[in-house]
């Protein structure tokens, strides 16, 4: 599988999961807003840990730089 997530785009992914994490733990986001974001979170963390987007490739989109 080729990688086609840069750096920035990792880190904004997991810091965007975090903060759902945080606001559900807090009790800030519930009920079925609270279950679509985690899922949300969920995919931005995984996508974000194999570097890898098939919503990306879809779209042709590569933010990995070349190298």
């Amino acid at each position: 599988m080729k990688k086609n997530m840069g750096g920035a785009d990792r880190i904004i992914r997991i810091i965007i999961a975090v903060v759902i994490g945080i606001l559900y733990w807090q009790g800030i986001i519930e009920g079925t807003l609270a279950y679509v974001l985690m899922a949300l979170a969920a995919v931005f963390l995984l996508t974000s840990f194999v570097s890898f987007c098939p919503l990306y490739k879809l779209v042709g989109l590569n933010t990995c730089p070349r190298r």
